[in-house]
């Protein structure tokens, strides 16, 4: 087992990440900004959190989106159903999905099928925590990244939330 991030860097981490958000859009009231469940919304609450304190006083618009019926692996493994918070349509906006791992790009397919239950969005951007390279199976790629690593196939990424730690283990 690795530590890739302890906890005051996944602290720092997060902080970059939430400031080069607000700096995506002049006014970070026209963003979308979508956690997916479960695992995403481990790093979107506390992006937004730091967001809303950037940019105190303005409306900064959050949902939660539950892909587990989107995904094409529903039939080979056990998933549990989150609940999707989606108080807002798409239709016509810019939207900031945001997970914690990137790894074959199947999930990101999945929220993006997902989303468009809500409307069109003119836009879609993606924010992930970590950005495991060379490991895709679909040409997905990250707007915006925490770390990027490299890893075998046998080895998986996982945010210990308990211990506030990015760890890589096989």
């Amino acid at each position: 087992m690795t530590v890739l991030l302890d906890k005051k860097q996944l602290d720092f981490t997060i902080r970059r990440l939430a400031h080069q958000l607000v700096e995506e859009d002049e006014n970070p009231e026209q963003l979308l900004f979508v956690g997916l469940q479960p695992r995403g919304i481990a790093i979107s609450d506390p992006i937004i959190e730091y967001i809303r304190q950037i940019v105190p006083g303005k409306q900064i618009r959050y949902g939660l989106l539950d892909i587990t019926f989107y995904r094409d692996d529903i039939r080979t493994e056990l998933h549990k159903a989150s609940k999707t918070e989606m108080p807002f349509s798409t239709e016509g906006q810019k939207v900031i999905l945001i997970d914690d791992v990137l790894h074959t790009g199947r999930t990101i397919r999945a929220a993006l099928d997902a989303l468009n239950d809500f409307g069109r969005p003119e836009q879609v951007k993606l924010c992930v925590l970590v950005n495991r390279r060379f490991s895709r199976q679909l040409p997905i790629q990250p707007d915006f990244f925490g770390i990027a690593i490299d890893t075998q196939l046998n080895e998986k990424v996982k945010l210990d939330k308990e211990k506030g730690e990015v760890i890589l283990y096989s």
